[in-house]
């Protein structure tokens, strides 16, 4: 049998995933996508797994089912498409909507299904569900990097799946009794101390690995709704739809002050203050450590016209607080998922920032505010326009931190 991981007491939520995503990478369980660090990951035995969902009531009885769109969780979503149910997927990041319905093509084959239940299904079989859509969710099925057998429920961080149910709860989908169920490997159900979870931190009613099923009997009660002051106009503004939802909150007279709210006036010019700032402090010339830096140019394309260089229309997208042990392809990754891919990208990994080059201030300006808030390895990244563009020279540019 697997050996149990046992997170060290005092163990954060980050050691805990870093602990379940270091054996499964060790041990030869973790599946593709690769690396799984930073990902609900997913492991070898999962359609094992997903398959056992069938012989569960809760699935028997269920209508409509959401799926979040992890890659281990592939096979519950051909299961419920097999099983002719409707099949939600929350569309990823939420930053269109919160599902998409699934709509296999009528007297869709097997193999057609099969496509249906992968990520390229759900780009090209699905319709979105606007908030009028009236989805009521008969069951929920997540991933997760860890969980305890008393339900409580460790994500990759970014916290889409507790957002994502709370969403569904203040739009009327889910009910206090809808059943929550995660699939994971054996060795990912590991003890997790109490203390770990917050209140808007959604907890589990089934866990199916590929040897068993756990019926966790979880009393904790599950987030009852969007906690408003935990929200920030980071995330709304990342989150289309949770305007939205906060507007409909409002009119029935719900209190929606956002966590940043009353900072809001005496934040209206921090940017610019804290760019100076930066400046100030980091003067220091970087001397060795930036020349190798500067030859880790990593171009994104090829279009970019070397006369517009020294023209004043190139602006430069300054991205700090990059976590140590995030790879320049992980960023890349997040540019492309957010439309915002530069005509370069300048990383720079031992600084824990990156530069990224647009052809014009407009199109800077529209990704620095597609990226705000976007998280990386735990951290919110810090993205702003560079103080000094790339068209002042090089060395000054080099010199932010």
């Amino acid at each position: 049998s697997l050996p149990q991981l046992h997170p060290p007491p005092g163990a954060s939520k980050w050691d805990v995933r870093e602990k379940v995503w270091d054996y499964l990478e060790a041990s030869g369980l973790a599946d593709f996508p690769r690396p799984v660090h930073r990902r609900i990951p997913n492991f070898k035995g999962s359609r094992q797994a997903c398959c056992s969902i069938q012989e569960l009531d809760v699935f028997s009885r269920a209508c409509e089912i959401k799926v979040d769109p992890d890659k281990p969780l592939e096979g519950v979503r051909l299961a419920a498409l097999q099983a002719r149910k409707t099949l939600l997927v929350p569309t990823p990041r939420l930053r269109t909507g919160l599902f998409n319905k699934i709509v296999p093509p009528s007297g869709a084959t097997k193999e057609i299904l099969r496509i249906c239940a992968t990520s390229q299904g759900v780009k090209e079989y699905s319709v979105p569900v606007g908030l009028d859509g009236k989805a009521r969710v008969d069951l929920v099925v997540v991933g997760s990097v860890a969980v305890s057998e008393k339900g409580w429920r460790i994500g990759k961080g970014e916290g889409y799946a507790d957002m994502e149910y709370a969403m569904m709860v203040s739009m009327g989908a889910v009910r206090e009794d809808t059943p929550v169920i995660t699939i994971v490997h054996d060795c990912q159900v590991v003890d997790i101390a109490e203390e770990l979870l917050d209140d808007h931190d959604l907890t589990v009613d089934y866990i199916l690995t590929p040897t068993r099923t756990i019926k966790t009997n979880c009393k904790r009660p599950k987030p009852q709704g969007i906690i408003w002051h935990k929200v920030t106009y980071e995330m709304l503004r990342k989150i289309p739809i949770l305007e939205s939802l906060r507007y409909r909150e409002k009119q029935i007279g719900k209190d929606v002050t956002l966590q940043d709210e009353h900072s809001d006036l005496a934040n209206a010019n921090a940017p610019a203050a804290l760019n100076e700032k930066a400046m100030a402090e980091s003067t220091r010339p970087q001397a060795a450590m930036g020349s190798a830096q500067k030859r880790q140019h990593y171009v994104e394309s090829d279009s970019l016209n070397p006369r517009l260089e020294g023209s004043g229309m190139i602006t430069a997208v300054y991205v700090g607080n990059i976590p140590p042990g995030v790879r320049v392809s992980e960023l890349k990754c997040a540019l492309r998922e957010f439309h915002a891919t530069p005509l370069r990208l300048n990383w720079q990994g031992a600084q824990r920032r990156a530069f990224l080059d647009y052809k014009d201030k407009a199109t800077a300006e529209s990704a620095v505010s597609s990226l705000k808030g976007l998280s990386l390895g735990g951290n919110t990244l810090r993205v702003e326009l560079a103080k000094n563009q790339r068209n002042k020279g090089q060395v000054e540019i080099n010199s932010q931190k």
